[in-house]
């Protein structure tokens, strides 16, 4: 909710799950500039034993909810915690398991809001990636983003669910154009949100490299930065500290929105 300008330190990470060798992760929250509460989620996990990380590799999921306070909070909520129990519990495929996770969340935010009235129109985005050797998985609805940084030149691997990207895509105004529309917070799905959802997902697995950045933000994030800006960030110093660096860059933005970033830097895989 609007309040104006906010001067007290608000970045929030928290200690990730134990990560094994093979690649140095980063994770950052910030309320932002305008908003009280932060209505972002994210979580990184690893399983304990070593033969299922050898099957579920490792698995990072972000979150931007909407509906109000309570509303945003309990939809990202409840899609970060389905997401990492539906994958972390089964045996099934790692892709299989991303997307019905994300499916099963949507059914549950639905339940709960038809429980709770006042919370009628909740929802959330929400991006979940797993890292299994060198093959990413992904599964994805909303507008948070995931890019691939590799060779100094950065890469959108999903694509916005919004009424502007649809007017991209359709040729009707260019990506420039995009950048100032004034509706260009409008989604056009989101897991809690209408009666079925379709998870964007790869058709096979995208082949990673040593020295791949992966980068999962909220649009508090890419919504005030360029994606060339955001390469140059996170490709400057190691994961940790190149969130923070982004955090304040957005914040000296405006920080018009919860700001919501993880990067996951591949080291050698062999």
């Amino acid at each position: 909710m609007p309040s104006g300008w906010r001067t007290p330190k608000t970045m929030a990470s928290k200690k990730l799950s134990k990560i094994r060798a093979g690649i140095d992760v980063g994770s950052l929250t910030d309320v932002g500039c305008h908003r009280e509460n932060n209505e972002d989620r994210y979580e990184y996990w690893e399983p304990a034993s070593d033969a299922e990380f050898v099957r579920k590799g490792r698995l990072a999921i972000v979150a931007d909810g909407m509906g109000g306070y309570e509303g945003g909070q309990e939809a990202s909520r409840i899609a970060v915690e389905t997401v990492k129990q539906t994958y972390s519990g089964d045996p099934s495929d790692p892709q299989s398991l991303l997307n019905a996770g994300i499916l099963t969340a949507h059914q549950q935010i639905l339940q709960y809001a038809s429980e709770h009235p006042a919370l009628s129109g909740m929802g959330t985005t929400c991006t979940a990636i797993a890292v299994i050797g060198a093959h990413l998985h992904y599964a994805h609805v909303g507008d948070s983003r995931l890019y691939l940084i590799r060779g100094g030149k950065i890469s959108r691997i999903t694509r916005d669910h919004s009424y502007v990207n649809r007017l991209v895509e359709t040729g009707l105004i260019s990506s420039q154009e995009a950048e100032n529309h004034p509706h260009r917070n409008i989604l056009t799905a989101a897991v809690g949100a209408g009666t079925e959802i379709n998870p964007e997902y790869p058709a096979n697995p995208v082949l990673l490299a040593c020295d791949d950045i992966l980068l999962l933000c909220t649009d508090g994030l890419w919504g005030v930065m360029t994606d060339e800006e955001i390469q140059k960030a996170a490709s400057e110093k190691p994961p940790q500290p190149a969130c923070e660096s982004l955090v304040r860059l957005a914040k000296e933005r405006g920080g018009p929105d919860n700001i919501t970033l993880m990067i996951l830097r591949i080291k050698d895989q062999r």
